[in-house]
């Protein structure tokens, strides 16, 4: 695991960064990923289907749509790391760990906003 992934006071990855900081991010391991593998853009455009062009801008820009985000993760090998992501509630106080257990099954959100 690289060492940026976690900070010394923050238990969960990415916590207080900005999207553009987690895009950048997830641009930068795709790219490291891939170039591990010996895959060219191309070679990888072959295997998810998705653009070498849409590849580039991503490694370059960090934009994707979640679909092409997705088949490249797949492409990877990395499917299951991705279908673990929020797999589990995290809380940080019993009462949120309350309010979780008490809004398991609910099929709607509230209005409600801190």
């Amino acid at each position: 695991m690289d060492n940026n992934y976690y900070s010394s006071n923050n238990i969960y990855p990415f916590e207080e960064t900005s999207s553009s900081s987690i895009s950048a991010t997830l641009a930068e391991r795709v790219k490291q990923r891939r170039l591990e593998k010996g895959l060219s853009r191309k070679a990888l455009s072959d295997l998810s289907g998705v653009p070498t062009a849409t590849i580039a801008k991503f490694e370059q820009q960090h934009l994707i749509s979640m679909r092409q985000f997705v088949s490249l993760v797949i492409a990877l090998g990395y499917a299951g790391e991705l279908n673990q992501l929020m797999a589990e509630p995290h809380y940080q106080t019993l009462s949120e760990l309350e309010t979780i257990k008490a809004n398991k099954n609910r099929q709607r959100g509230r209005t409600k906003t801190n």
